[in-house]
């Protein structure tokens, strides 16, 4: 069956806002092999120095290593407590519980700034300024909606009879979960972790009220990098989270799909 013109059209269309969203962010990459120690497009030469730079600059492999760990330790978090939050909530008969979802999707709303101040003014009582607890918890915060939405809608297509049937079986309640529910709904799970681990990986608002000289994440550098120079190390830097940041996409999407096929 042919395509007709409008159908036609709208991919065209389609293609065209797709480029123009991702544009600015391919031009990073050619920008970290210039030769050049400045940030000039189209660069004029090519040198790979300044992903040297970036691995043997202690400050820049330093932020990378805290990034990293926030964001493993925030996926891992935010992925338990969300996935329990949504099956609470999806379960639950109280009058409450669209308010409580509402509120628990509050950090996605809610401007970062806003955010921000009231977890430095928080943070500042407790101690909790430039400590990994209080990097994990203030980045928790904000990833637990991108985990609520996704393990939700999952959920909402479960069929609870299969659980109610392990039940029946003589499985507990936390064993029909288990080995029911949680394999049924993993790919929305899966999901959830990896915009958590992105979420804390690309935070830079809040991580800037609540960093120390002591513990900076790779995005802070990054800005602070900005402020100071213009050292073609940011744009290597940016040039490995879009790596990053792609291979998670492309490795979650090929276990979902992969999983939907077994079934």
């Amino acid at each position: 069956m042919r395509a007709g013109p409008a159908r036609i059209a709208l991919w065209a269309f389609s293609v065209l806002v797709g480029f123009w969203l991702i544009a600015p962010t391919l031009v990073v990459i050619p920008l970290s092999f210039t030769d050049k120690a400045s940030l000039v497009f189209p660069p004029t030469g090519w040198s790979g120095r300044w992903y040297t730079n970036f691995f043997t600059d202690p400050r820049w492999s330093e932020a990378l290593l805290s990034s990293l760990q926030v964001g493993a330790l925030v996926a891992v978090v935010a992925t338990v407590l969300g996935t329990a939050a949504a099956i609470a909530l999806t379960r639950s008969g109280s009058r409450w519980a669209k308010s409580s979802y509402g509120l628990l999707l509050a950090p996605m709303i809610v401007p970062t700034v806003v955010v921000a101040i009231g977890v430095y003014a928080l943070f500042l009582q407790y101690g909790l300024l430039g400590t990994l607890l209080g990097f994990v918890t203030a980045h928790t915060v904000l990833a637990l909606p991108f985990v609520i939405i996704p393990v939700t809608a999952s959920l909402r297509g479960f069929d609870r009879r299969l659980e109610d049937a392990a039940l029946i079986c003589g499985a507990s309640r936390w064993g029909a979960i288990r080995q029911v529910t949680l394999p049924q709904i993993a790919p929305g799970v899966v999901s959830g972790a990896l915009f958590a681990f992105v979420t804390s990986f690309d935070e830079v608002v809040v991580s800037l009220f609540i960093q120390s000289p002591y513990l900076q994440t790779l995005p802070v550098m990054m800005f602070a990098s900005v402020t100071r120079d213009t050292d073609p190390t940011i744009a290597a830097a940016a040039t490995l989270i879009i790596v990053l940041t792609t291979v998670l996409v492309l490795a979650a999407t090929f276990a979902t799909s992969r999983r939907n096929r077994v079934r």
